[in-house]
């Protein structure tokens, strides 16, 4: 079970949309998931991989919280450097796949890279002895995910510190969104919040200041 002596998560903040990419390794093992590398070039990879290097860490999957490119335009640097899965929700395959690519979102670009890892409401990814949950949460994006640890919860561009992810693209829903956090008012006040974008947060502090919940 996943407790927060075992886990370390290390943010880095990269790509012009300021993406929160966690390197979450295990204490015990070194093995490492890695959340959302949104960067587009080897300098951000550089950072990284020598914190990965340096550390002596272990890459074993890459997990996207969703297919929005600023995400995920990172994943064919960590799966060259690394030879590890991707990993995403069965739902946003077609975004990495390229069958829906948007080369000019956000004016980011991005290989198309199939997902080796389609992930589905209520499975577990492990890495060392850390268990993450996969939560689906559509909304923002029909394969949004949360990431659910026993005092964390990675919640990609579902929920921000007081805001909630856009629901405007065209594989957004506003009724989706709506129903995903009706599941959030369930987790549990104590966990911390790691969101896609900007600071930290607990479930707590949400339920009491984020008016979307």
């Amino acid at each position: 079970m996943l407790t927060m002596k075992i886990m370390f998560a290390q943010k880095f903040i990269v790509g012009d949309l300021l993406t929160n990419c966690y390197v979450l390794s295990c204490r015990e093992t070194g093995e490492v998931a890695i959340v959302d590398p949104g960067f587009g070039s080897r300098v951000e990879a550089e950072k990284i991989v020598t914190f990965i290097k340096e550390n002596s860490l272990k890459p074993k999957i890459v997990i996207n919280t969703h297919g929005h490119v600023d995400h995920t335009c990172g994943n064919g640097l960590i799966k060259d450097i690394f030879e590890v899965p991707i990993s995403v929700h069965e739902a946003d395959a077609y975004m990495l796949a390229g069958l829906r690519n948007k080369p000019d979102f956000f004016g980011l670009t991005r290989i198309p890279l199939p997902a080796d890892v389609l992930l589905q409401d209520g499975m577990k990814v492990g890495f060392g002895q850390v268990t993450l949950r996969v939560m689906h949460v559509p909304g923002h994006t029909s394969g949004s995910i949360l990431l659910l640890g026993e005092k964390e919860v990675f919640t990609g561009d579902t929920l921000f510190a007081g805001s909630i992810g856009r629901t405007d693209f065209p594989e957004s829903s506003e009724i989706d969104m709506r129903t995903s956090l009706e599941k959030l008012k369930s987790l549990s006040d104590s966990l911390l919040v790691y969101p896609g974008h900007g600071p930290k947060s607990t479930m707590c502090e949400e339920k009491r200041c984020n008016p979307f919940l």
